[in-house]
């Protein structure tokens, strides 16, 4: 067989990425729209949303459905109106909404649990589950129908900033990626996660704007280096295309090996 088999290819693909709008999710919008997928971003600040999508709109087909995904209306609201984008069919959905939230422990809130739960993982189990219909239709017309769910390093390491909600939300992110991978299965959807290591962001942001601490992050990656653009789209592109359509329940560390390559 010729290498040239499209095997990273989602040209006029259907596909949604929430928290769209800026860092992990803006990056992954971005490569999906520039390889030919018609992308729908979702983010709960419709003017920052809106930003997003006039940019992207640059490289090919994109439009802005603005959401919160930390209640439940919001995942039946945005999977009543992306039909109105894409007709009856969804290809890839991935969720890249998250939440963080960081105290001492003896004044760790309530809220703080409630808020990272709600987004990263009560958010990507209600959407799936809205989006079957169009998921199925997706996986009827063409390979499997892929769900992306971004998760973090985590969930599976100790790390010393006092984010409890957060691990404990990322770790249940994965464990609900390898549920529904089984579940879904016989209807044709893959459902993968990507766990990304150190990539700028809105939530990372105070990270990279500390040259020390940054210099301490990039000593402490075997590679020597924090993610870039095209690691991340990388992954997803693999994970959405042709070539990651036997994998399923699986969780991608896109980390240049923190997780699994240090003593």
């Amino acid at each position: 067989m010729s290498a040239d088999v499209g095997l990273f290819d989602v040209r006029g693909r259907t596909a949604l990425v929430t928290g769209g709008s800026s860092g992990i999710g803006r990056m992954i919008a971005e490569g999906l729209v520039r390889a030919g997928a018609k992308v729908a971003v979702s983010s709960r600040d419709p003017e920052r949303c809106d930003a997003a999508v006039r940019e992207l709109s640059e490289f090919g087909d994109c439009a802005a459905i603005p959401t919160d995904l930390a209640t439940f209306q919001g995942a039946v609201d945005l999977a009543a109106a992306l039909p109105e984008l894409f007709g009856d069919r969804l290809d890839i959905l991935v969720h890249s909404a998250g939440a963080t939230w960081g105290a001492p422990l003896e004044e760790f809130p309530e809220s703080g649990w409630d808020r990272a739960f709600d987004v990263n993982a009560k958010g990507p189990f209600f959407l799936t589950r809205e989006l079957l219909p169009l998921l199925r239709a997706g996986a009827a017309a063409s390979p499997p129908a892929r769900v992306i769910v971004i998760t973090s390093g985590a969930a599976s390491r100790v790390h010393a900033s006092e984010s409890y909600s957060y691990a404990a939300s990322k770790a249940a992110a994965e464990m609900l990626t390898r549920q529904l991978a089984w579940r879904l299965a016989r209807d044709s959807i893959t459902v993968n996660a990507i766990a990304p290591g150190h990539f700028e962001s809105r939530m990372t942001r105070f990270m990279f704007a500390d040259e020390e601490r940054l210099a301490g992050i990039v000593e402490a990656v075997p590679l020597g280096r924090v993610g870039s653009w095209e690691d991340m789209v990388g992954a997803t592109l693999f994970l959405a295309g042709r070539a990651g359509a036997y994998l399923t329940g699986a969780v991608l560390p896109v980390d240049g090996g923190f997780m699994t390559c240090r003593p």
